[in-house]
């Protein structure tokens, strides 16, 4: 089961082939179309990964990621005479990646998810970056606690998600709700036909339910001596993982989470005037501004006398492959989109996603002061875990959760969710 999430970094939607966007800079002879950012670097069949190009500095990723690089990588490229090409890989980047650098013709970088990290680096695809000795000063916290993994450094971050509260100000009296409890009472009180849109769907939504899972007392994994995720213990099941559940039930009960909202619907009945809050992404924002929704944006709130609420965060970043042809220019690379905002900032516009460059954040925060906020909000959600064995919790918690807004039991429906993911992981 996929992660059941509307990724803003793919709203444009991915490509049905894979392709080279640019392949220039330098002194470069590659014989690409310097005007239109365009090269041959050899095709491909539907779903396979592309024939690396010709060039000093080659990145894959996928087609939304790709456009907003396009330039910025050019630039860099330039400035450097080196050449560069980034290229599309439209399906399964990941195990394509993995299989093409095991065979020592893939690329010199990927951009993706941090959360990819633990399975990269248990096939050994990629290498520790080497960030200059000012990163914690130039990027966020949360940023480079995403891609360090077993005490090493493995990823150059440039931008981050969480989930975030929206409120219809035409529906609600109050926008920022404090606690849930606050919440359910405003959006009764304003006659909305649904109080929450948040997707949980027939097969659940672990990744949105985060939030209200961690202000119950529930945890994932707990952590080693050295504070790293220990798989060997699931939180699932556990005592905080049946509190979680029986406000979940009581959310259900009361009609605030219904398993008839889904990715499909969430945000339109939002945007529709269909419900006074929305618990979504940045991913979201475009919608709303385009349905001209009077609205207002906070953090998620938690449950009262409970714990807070903690959504996850995902970090997009850098990586450099341990196979690539050239991983000394990766590892410069990966260095500048960390000790300067430039290449971030000139990626902004083509994918709007909130960085985690300090300096850029403070740029942005005039004229685009949501986005903004949303990665200051991400300071306190908790990165997506990347080991391996988080495979194992999304089709399980999921399921329990959804059945648990459809009235079952809270402690067998945990319990039984615990022993499954247990069992996956062994």
């Amino acid at each position: 089961m996929q992660i059941r999430r509307k990724n803003f970094l793919a709203l444009s939607g991915i490509a049905a082939t894979t392709g080279v966007l640019a392949a220039c800079g330098g002194s470069s002879d590659s014989g690409s179309d310097s005007s239109s950012g365009a090269s041959d670097a050899g095709g491909s069949s539907e779903g396979a990964a592309p024939e690396r190009a010709d060039a000093d500095l080659v990145i894959w990723t996928d087609e939304v990621k790709a456009g907003a690089l396009e330039g910025p990588a050019q630039d860099w490229a330039e400035a450097n005479n080196l050449t560069v090409a980034v290229q599309i890989v439209a399906d399964d980047l990941q195990g394509n990646f993995i299989t093409a650098n095991q065979a020592g013709n893939g690329p010199d970088m990927i951009v993706a998810a941090h959360d990819w990290i633990g399975n990269l680096v248990q096939n050994s695809a990629i290498s520790p970056v080497q960030l200059p000795s000012g990163a914690s000063d130039a990027i966020a916290p949360v940023g480079l606690e995403a891609v360090t993994y077993d005490g090493q450094t493995y990823g150059a971050p440039y931008a981050v998600e969480t989930l975030v509260l929206y409120a219809n100000n035409e529906l609600t009296d109050v926008p920022e709700p404090s606690t849930v409890e606050e919440l359910v009472e405003a959006g009764k009180a304003g006659g909305a036909e649904n109080v929450l849109s948040l997707p949980v769907g027939e097969e659940g939504d672990a990744y949105h339910m985060q939030p209200f899972y961690t202000s119950g007392g529930g945890y994932l994994f707990g952590e080693d001596s050295e504070g790293n995720l220990d798989p060997s213990d699931v939180g699932v099941g556990q005592e905080g993982s049946i509190s979680a559940a029986e406000k979940i039930v009581e959310l259900g009960e009361q009609g605030v989470l219904k398993t008839s909202i889904s990715n499909d619907n969430a945000i339109s009945l939002f945007t529709d005037g269909n419900a006074a809050y929305l618990i979504s992404g940045p991913w979201a924002l475009a919608d709303i501004r385009t349905a001209e929704v009077d609205f207002t944006m906070s953090q998620v709130p938690g449950f009262e006398g409970m714990d807070p609420a903690v959504p996850f965060a995902g970090v997009n970043a850098f990586f450099v492959a341990s196979s690539g042809a050239n991983q000394a220019f990766a590892q410069q690379f990966a260095a500048d989109v960390v000790s300067s905002p430039d290449i971030a900032e000139a990626m902004f516009p083509g994918n709007e996603l909130p960085p985690v460059n300090l300096e850029l954040q403070e740029k942005l925060s005039g004229e685009y002061p949501e986005v903004v906020r949303v990665a200051e909000y991400a300071e306190d959600a908790s990165p997506m875990p990347a080991i391996p064995e988080m495979a194992a919790i999304w089709e399980p918690l999921g399921q329990a959760e959804a059945n648990l807004v459809g009235g079952a039991d809270a402690e067998s429906t945990m319990t039984s969710a615990g022993e499954q993911i247990s069992s996956q992981i062994g």
